[in-house]
């Protein structure tokens, strides 16, 4: 096993707190909100969710890249946080089917990675005093020169980024014979939906964020699709005046994450950016339709304000977050339209929420009828 002689990094936090580790090897300074995954597994997939950009990642199991990466488990095209946080990072890994190592998949896109960093006590900063903008330093840039710049980034709070993850053109996923049509709204949509999506026989045509709806309809779907995505919901006024107007026409309507706080703002309901958010695959939820309990998998750092869905006479809460009572899924009464706010797609995660997907067809189904 070859040694590697590694440079000292940093993170720092924009309150000034400063934690000390080690470069990777790839050299440079990179900005983003920092958080923390709680999932033990499915690195890949969470590098590569749209959902995560901006975000300076803090992963809380002790070991990352130990099984290197595969081809087929990405949710995107491209590496999507901003940097990673870890505490060992493993150069060599063990596994029949990888393609290639984490160090050398990082390093073709040129992510900054700070290791040997005390992440336990880093994440118990983080849950005590909120999630908040940082930087990652492995190239020895002055503490005070990475605090003047860190000070010029802009809060996650009000930040529009949507349009940098979502499609610049529409495009098609699934095959053509399938025996549904589903227009889906990319805000930063993961492959896993679109594969569970074709997976029960849809086709589905994937538009820009910033589509209208008269781009959407005219594929004459026969439901729609809000996807997830990363940023503050309340910029996306084209994706909430959308949202509108296919509840108007009343086709059946799923939304998912970001797309599930936009049908909320598109009917008056408020968001919020959470103190932390819900970021992992271990997430307890309960189904309140059905009295069963879920573990999910979860990726948010903005809600929908309970007190208004619950005052809302058109809304029904469906799915309650077991741990801070926060809205997890909500239906309308007088439309064809339900949300969640976590991942039934998962990957990563547990498949206890992919009925939903089912849930959707049938709505389909039924609106045919």
């Amino acid at each position: 096993m070859k040694y590697n002689n590694r440079s000292k990094a940093v993170l720092l936090l924009k309150d000034g707190t400063i934690f000390h580790g080690k470069s990777i090897g790839i050299e440079g300074v990179t900005f983003g909100e920092v958080a923390f995954n709680t999932g033990t597994t499915g690195y890949q997939e969470i590098f590569t969710d749209p959902s995560y950009f901006g975000q300076i990642m803090v992963t809380t199991n002790a070991h990352i890249g130990n099984y290197g990466v595969n081809d087929k488990e990405v949710e995107s095209d491209s590496v999507k946080i901003s940097g990673l946080v870890c505490k060992n990072f493993s150069f060599n890994y063990s596994r029949v089917d990888a393609s290639e190592s984490l160090f050398d998949y990082l390093s073709k896109q040129n992510l900054i990675v700070i290791s040997d960093v005390d992440t336990r006590a880093l994440v118990s900063y983080i849950r005590d005093n909120g999630a908040m903008n940082a930087v990652i330093c492995t190239d020895g840039t002055p503490i005070e020169e990475l605090k003047e710049r860190l000070a010029q980034v802009p809060d996650m709070n009000g930040l529009e980024l949507a349009s940098k993850v979502s499609t610049s053109e529409p495009y098609f996923f699934g095959e053509e014979t399938a025996k549904y049509k589903i227009s889906a709204l990319d805000l930063g949509i993961k492959t896993n939906i679109l594969r569970n999506l074709a997976k029960r026989d849809c086709y589905i045509k994937v538009f820009p964020y910033n589509a209208s709806y008269e781009d959407l309809k005219s594929f004459s779907p026969d439901g729609y699709f809000l996807s997830n995505g990363p940023g503050d919901p309340e910029p996306l006024e084209c994706a909430q005046e959308v949202a509108k107007q296919i509840l108007n026409e009343n086709k059946p309507l799923f939304g998912i994450c970001l797309g599930h706080q936009i049908i909320g703002l598109a009917n008056g309901i408020s968001t919020y950016k959470m103190f932390n958010g819900h970021r992992g695959i271990n997430h307890p939820v309960k189904n309140l339709i059905s009295g069963k309990g879920e573990i999910t998998s979860q990726n948010h750092g903005f809600a929908i304000v309970r007190d208004e869905l619950d005052k809302h006479p058109d809304f029904e809460l469906t799915h309650e977050h077991l741990n801070d009572g926060t809205v997890a899924g909500m239906r309308m009464k007088s439309k064809n339209c339900f949300s969640v706010q976590y991942h039934p797609e998962a990957s990563p995660g547990p498949h206890d929420s992919s009925y939903l997907f089912d849930q959707f067809i049938e709505n389909i189904k039924t609106a045919s009828n």
